[in-house]
């Protein structure tokens, strides 16, 4: 297991461009993979590094947190993987087995936890070294530029719907059909809820039908709640969106008992009545991504469904590129780096 050399793109400073930079990428130590990268998907999250808005980022930093290639050596101590498995890394980097929450076996919320792409390298690059921990085995049936997007997107949406307490035929409705709505949309079809998609413009009803979703909602010429309370309220609204405004006027879409799930970070904060909290015993939570396990998961159930993310792809090498068009808005919907390996 000799070190590598492989390219990488990285941010040298925070609000710096991308640099292409030739780097040598070590045998991985005790409990860690190395994986020879396929394919990384391009997130809004990434801003993060490089804009350098996550506190303590040590410069300079690879991105990338939605990871398929193969494991191209193995360290120490791991039992699990061998070289030429396929296998994916996500948000979720790793977690330390000791503190409060990963005693509880609630690794997601390992108070040390690292994270791809911000407090360890991620995968715009060649190569990334990762804790065994965190990694899921790719189905065959998955190519690795789409599975990369199902280990961010992916993950988010179908973990939340599935922890939920919707069930088959309850009414779930999806806030946007974006890079995480749109796989939202298909996870709430093929889980049997009895789906509505809500966006703006009569333009992406056939979109929403076409993922899957029953109802469309124009919010522009409708009122998503009332359309929603025609349905007998919502078991679960499933929030994509960065707009506070939409995401506070949904809460009155909820049918008793129901829940706002908060996938999309909002741009600003936003108001809620309490008194529709309290008097419908509804509730607004927000969810993070998962574990290796929950990918794997969400991996094998996109498998078996044929749920596939929308992509368009660049070369590593345009990283900057690729990201500006995600950065955008104007991808459909994911934005999916290769590596030509």
């Amino acid at each position: 297991m000799p070190t590598v050399t492989g390219r990488a793109m990285q941010v040298p400073a925070a609000g710096g461009a991308f640099k292409l930079v030739k780097k040598e990428f070590p045998e991985p130590g005790p409990g860690h993979v190395r994986i020879r990268v396929q394919a990384c998907g391009v997130c809004h999250s990434d801003s993060l590094t490089k804009l350098g808005l996550w506190p303590g980022i040590q410069y300079p930093r690879i991105p990338g947190h939605e990871v398929a290639g193969l494991v191209d050596a193995v360290g120490p101590d791991v039992p699990l993987f061998k070289p030429g498995q396929r296998v994916g890394l996500g948000w979720h980097g790793g977690h330390c087995n000791y503190c409060p929450p990963c005693r509880r076996g609630d690794f997601v919320l390992c108070q040390n936890a690292q994270i791809s792409g911000i407090t360890m390298d991620g995968g715009y690059a060649d190569y990334v070294t990762a804790p065994a921990n965190a990694l899921a085995f790719i189905p065959d049936d998955l190519s690795d530029v789409d599975a990369a997007p199902l280990l961010c997107a992916g993950i988010t949406t179908y973990n939340s719907l599935r922890n939920s307490g919707a069930r088959p035929g309850d009414t779930v409705a999806v806030l946007g059909i974006g890079g995480l709505g749109h796989l939202g949309v298909q996870y709430a079809a093929k889980s049997g809820y009895r789906t509505v998609a809500i966006a703006r413009g009569a333009d992406k009803g056939p979109l929403a039908k076409q993922l899957g979703a029953q109802i469309y909602i124009d919010s522009t010429t409708q009122d998503p709640a009332a359309e929603l309370q025609k349905l007998g309220g919502a078991k679960v609204i499933l929030s994509t969106l960065t707009s506070a405004e939409a995401l506070a006027s949904a809460v009155g879409g909820l049918a008793p008992g129901g829940k706002l799930i908060i996938v999309g970070v909002p741009e600003k904060p936003f108001n809620v009545d309490a008194l529709a909290l309290i008097g419908g015993r509804r509730s607004i939570v927000g969810w993070p991504s998962g574990t290796g396990m929950d990918s794997e998961d969400t991996l094998n159930f996109s498998a078996l469904t044929g749920i596939k993310p929308m992509i368009e792809t660049y070369p590593l090498e345009k990283a900057e590129e690729a990201y500006n068009r995600m950065m955008s808005g104007k991808a459909r919907f994911r934005v999916v780096l290769t590596t030509g390996a």
